[in-house]
């Protein structure tokens, strides 16, 4: 009797913990997003992000609305992942590192248009700190744990060299330049790593202004190319589109022309507007003509950059995926959405 009452306790306790654990299931905590190894990102954390990536929303749609906010937060999933990695591994940022890059990006600003492009991201100056810590951060976290374990041999750029000998001889002047294009034109060809399409004027317009506000935040230009641009031939190479002669620009629009010529080595243009869509240039180099041997300094520099850049991305992209697997995240939103569509 004894054992068949122990038994009845035993069956009663697992009826609690099952019915215990279905109902945490579907159970959504008020104000909390989402959850990465227990840590939570909040509504209220998500709509400010989401208003600094996407500034001047014309009323898009609830369902639009939906999916931008659902990337949105993603990305501040894979972030939350990245920051506690490096608070894992000690590479935060020091208050000295973060009031220096701080004080950087504030350098070119009177102080009240400095408040006006705080204003606009809807960010106070201790929240924008705090978003220069996490990114120095991860930037830390990146050089240690992959930039410092690639090594370029000079078999690898001697090999380059040899098969792409015909790119370092300039009949001319060229530029190297990146872009990220975004065209209204629905298309189902376009595949970058998000699968993301802009389909109309407006989703077009919202989209590389997302973009370029999250490039002047510091994010990598070549990872934004492969997440969004919708070139289907540069986006895979982070947006480059190799060089460029300058005979070549004088077909272009003068709209193209002027903001290229005022771009600085390193530095991204406005939005451009053109006929077939939004684009944003990134002047990578600007070449003089004549043929480049192996042993210029500037050939050494340009390939080695070219093959850290590429095992840099695939390393990075790689990285990226075995910490997603390995955190243990809860969307809330996402299951909000679902479990809504289930009532319907």
């Amino acid at each position: 009797m004894k054992e068949i009452s122990s038994m009845h306790r035993n069956l009663a306790l697992l009826l609690a913990a099952a019915a215990l654990l279905s109902a945490c299931k579907h159970s959504i905590p008020e104000n909390v997003a989402a959850t990465v190894n227990g840590r939570p990102i909040t509504y209220t954390e998500l709509e400010k992000q989401y208003g600094a990536q996407f500034p001047n929303p014309e009323n898009p749609s609830e369902d639009q609305a939906k999916v931008q906010k659902l990337e949105v937060l993603r990305n501040m999933i894979d972030s939350e992942i990245m920051l506690q990695r490096a608070e894992k591994l000690g590479l935060m940022a020091t208050d000295a590192d973060v009031e220096a890059r701080f004080a950087e990006l504030k350098a070119p600003f009177t102080q009240e248009e400095f408040q006006k492009q705080l204003t606009s991201k809807k960010m106070t100056a201790e929240e924008f700190r705090a978003e220069i810590r996490r990114q120095l951060s991860v930037k830390k976290l990146f050089n240690k744990e992959i930039t410092s374990h690639i090594s370029i041999t000079d078999k690898e750029v001697s090999d380059f060299y040899n098969a792409n000998r015909s790119t370092f001889n300039f009949p001319e002047p060229r530029l190297d330049i990146a872009q990220i294009l975004v065209t209204p034109t629905p298309d189902p060809n376009v595949h970058n790593l998000k699968n993301d399409k802009a389909k109309t004027e407006e989703e077009a317009r919202q989209k590389i202004e997302m973009i370029l506000n999250r490039a002047r935040q510091g994010e990598d230009f070549g990872m934004l190319a492969q997440n969004y641009s919708e070139d289907p031939n540069s986006a895979p190479n982070g947006g480059d589109l190799g060089f460029i002669p300058e005979s070549a620009l004088e077909k272009a629009s003068p709209e193209l022309r002027k903001a290229i010529s005022n771009v600085p080595v390193g530095q991204m243009t406005p939005v451009i507007h053109t006929s077939d869509g939004y684009r944003i240039l990134k002047i990578i180099s600007r070449e003089p003509a004549g043929q480049r041997d192996l042993s210029d300094p500037r050939v050494q520099q340009t390939i080695r950059e070219t093959l850290l850049n590429r095992k840099d991305q695939l390393l990075r992209n790689a990285y990226y995926e075995v910490a997603r697997n390995e955190a243990k995240v809860v969307d809330y939103f996402a299951l909000s959405i679902t479990e809504g569509m289930g009532k319907k």
